[in-house]
C-alpha cells in the first residue's frame, strides 16, 4: 500500500498549469512528465549512450555504498524521487542496520511496482512507499533514527537557486543530529556532452518532454498536438544549466477546458519544461552548510563527471 500525498494531484497540476502557462515565458514543472508512460521513457533515457549520469552515479554507489553505510549507520533510508529504486538497492544491500526503506515519488504505479519487487527480493525489509513531490514538507519523525535521505540523479538541479535554498533548508530543519543527506549532482563539463545527454539521437528525450503535453491533454482536457512542438536542449553558460524546451512550430491556440483558458503560442515560442543546473563543489558545499548540513564526503566517478555528496546534520 502507498501513502497518498498531494504531489501528483489534479489540484496541484491545475495550479501549476494556470501559473506556468499564463506566465512570460511559459513554463511547466518537469515532474508532470512522469506519469506511467513518462516514467518508462525516463528509464529508457537512463540506458542511452548519451545519458552518462545514471552510469556515473551507479559507479560511485557501487564503490562507496559500504562507506556510506558505515558513516551513517542509518536505520531508515528515505529516497526522494525514487522512481524504480534501482540504484537504491546498492545502498540497501550495504546497510545492514536498515529497518525501513521509504521511496517517495509522484507516480503511484511506478512506486507500487518498485515496492512489490523490493518486498519480494528482500522480505525482511519494511518498505513504506509515499506518493508525493520531493518538495513536500518532510515528515521524518515517523521513521527510526538515524535517518539517511537520498536524493539521487541530480534531480536537485531541476530546482531554481531560490527553490534549492528552500529545499535544503527544509531538509536541515527536519533533520536531527546524526541524520544525513546523500545528494547526487551532475558536474559542470563541456557543453557538447551536456546537450547530447538531453537531446539524444534516438529521440527518447524528445518523446519524454512531449509527454508533458499528453498529461495535460488527459488530465486537464487540453487539446495540445505534440507534433506542433519541437524538443530543444540549450546550455546556458551564465547560469550553468541545461534548459529543455518545447518550441511551437507555428502560431497556435490551445484550449484547457479544466481551467477555462485558451493559451496562444507564437511561432517559435518556447514552453520551458525543465532546467537542470550543473554543479561545482566549491559553490554547492556552502549552500549545504548554510542549511546546517556539514560536508562529510565527496566522491566522483573515475571520469569526474558526477558527484555524490554526503552531509550530516551539524550537532
Amino acid at each position: 500500500m502507498t501513502t497518498e500525498a498531494p504531489g501528483g494531484s489534479d489540484e496541484a497540476l491545475r495550479a501549476d498549469a494556470l501559473a506556468g502557462l499564463t506566465a512570460r515565458p511559459k513554463t511547466m514543472p518537469p515532474k508532470w512528465c512522469y506519469d506511467e508512460h513518462g516514467s518508462r521513457l525516463f528509464e529508457r533515457i537512463t540506458r542511452l549512450p548519451e545519458y552518462y549520469l545514471t552510469r556515473a552515479e551507479t559507479e560511485i554507489l557501487a564503490a562507496r555504498a559500504p562507506r556510506i553505510a558505515a558513516d551513517t549507520a542509518a536505520r531508515s533510508l528515505i529516497e526522494l524521487g525514487s522512481g524504480s529504486s534501482a540504484k537504491s538497492r546498492l545502498l540497501i544491500d550495504a546497510m545492514t542496520a536498515l529497518d525501513a526503506y521509504v521511496p517517495v515519488d509522484v507516480d503511484p504505479a511506478v512506486l507500487r511496482a518498485a515496492a512489490a519487487a523490493l518486498r519480494r527480493d528482500r522480505p525482511g525489509l519494511t518498505v513504506q512507499p509515499v506518493v508525493g513531490d520531493f518538495q513536500d514538507r518532510l515528515r521524518l519523525d515517523r521513521f527510526a533514527r538515524p535517518r539517511l535521505v537520498a536524493f539521487l540523479g541530480s534531480t536537485v538541479g531541476n530546482l531554481l537557486p531560490d527553490e534549492r535554498v528552500r529545499f535544503l533548508n527544509r531538509i536541515g530543519d527536519a533533520f536531527e543530529p546524526g541524520d544525513a543527506l546523500l545528494l547526487g549532482v551532475d558536474l559542470v563539463k563541456d557543453p557538447a556532452t551536456l546537450i547530447a545527454a538531453y537531446d539524444d539521437a534516438e529521440g527518447v528525450t524528445a518523446a519524454f518532454n512531449r509527454n508533458l503535453l499528453a498529461v495535460l491533454n488527459r488530465r486537464l482536457g487540453a487539446d495540445f498536438d505534440p507534433r506542433d512542438f519541437a524538443h530543444t536542449a540549450v546550455w546556458d553558460p551564465g547560469r550553468e544549466r541545461i534548459e529543455m524546451r518545447l518550441r511551437a512550430h507555428r502560431a497556435l491556440t490551445v484550449k484547457l477546458p479544466a481551467l477555462g483558458l485558451a493559451i496562444h503560442f507564437d511561432e517559435g515560442e518556447d514552453l520551458l519544461t525543465e532546467t537542470s543546473a550543473k554543479f561545482r563543489r566549491e559553490s554547492l558545499e556552502p549552500e549545504l552548510a548554510a542549511a546546517g548540513l556539514r560536508p562529510r564526503r565527496w566522491w566522483t566517478d573515475a571520469a569526474g563527471r558526477f558527484a555524490l555528496s554526503l552531509t550530516v546534520k551539524a550537532g
